[in-house]
């Protein structure tokens, strides 16, 4: 439920460069995230912290692609790299898939019981981890997705990352119910591993310890989103909140 996109992170140039990924000379646009730059030609690159919609900030390594040419190469993640004219870039070479295993092999240690990362360390090859695990039932990657989506997308900042590692966690101010959240549900939605508690029972959404009540559309009957959230939708665009009181359906 991600609805307002934020400013671009990497401003297009209309000028185009010319880079090689993977021995193939290819154009881009000079300055796009070589992220971008790189799927745009077909190629998949891993990732657990990307999203289109927000400000990239590599926190989980998993994009990780080498530059350079031989001896002078070197890992950087292509989600915050942007992209050059004469780049010589490889996405699947030894040194990258292993630093991606070792990514994987932390996870693994970080949140054990996330079936995510299992299926994504398998596919690779790493099935067990050396690290210590704290939690056998932790699934949270401290990707750090639903905090920035809270805070740049959403616009309330409901939730932020406490404590350092081992102990940093996403929690709500004080891990108290947070009067900032709107119940819009977008951090639930963004969240790779599914592990924000977020249910619907008879017109009442659940999530962060509080409930809230929806909104029935006013032509059809069916929920459409928490008050709050509507609420919240009036005061960005200036528009009554009554008008979103009739689903998209029904408009």
């Amino acid at each position: 439920m991600v609805w307002r996109v934020s400013e671009e992170v990497f401003p297009t140039i209309s000028e185009e460069v010319i880079l090689t990924i993977n021995g193939i000379t290819v154009r881009a646009p000079q300055g796009q995230s070589l992220l971008v730059t790189v799927r745009d030609h077909g190629i998949d690159i891993p990732t657990l912290c990307y999203h289109s919609d927000l400000k990239p900030e590599g926190q989980c390594r998993m994009c990780v692609v080498e530059i350079g040419e031989w001896p002078r190469t070197r890992l950087v993640n292509s989600c915050t790299y942007p992209t050059e004219a004469g780049l010589v870039v490889q996405t699947h070479s030894e040194e990258v898939l292993a630093a991606r295993r070792m990514v994987l092999e932390l996870l693994r240690a970080q949140a054990p019981a996330a079936e995510l990362i299992k299926q994504m360390a398998a596919a690779m090859g790493v099935y067990e981890t050396r690290f210590k695990i704290s939690d056998p039932e932790e699934r949270c990657i401290l990707c750090g997705l639903c905090v920035r989506t809270c805070r740049d997308i959403v616009g309330v900042s409901a939730i932020s990352m406490a404590s350092r590692t081992p102990a940093k966690e996403v929690v709500t101010p004080f891990k108290e119910a947070s009067e900032a959240c709107i119940g819009c549900g977008s951090c639930a939605f963004v969240c790779p591993t599914d592990v924000i508690p977020y249910t619907e029972k008879e017109g009442v959404r659940t999530i962060w310890g509080r409930n809230f009540e929806l909104q029935a559309c006013t032509v059809c009957g069916n929920y459409i989103a928490p008050q709050y959230q509507l609420e919240h939708w009036a005061k960005i665009t200036g528009d009554p909140v009554e008008m979103f009181f009739v689903c998209r359906d029904c408009r």
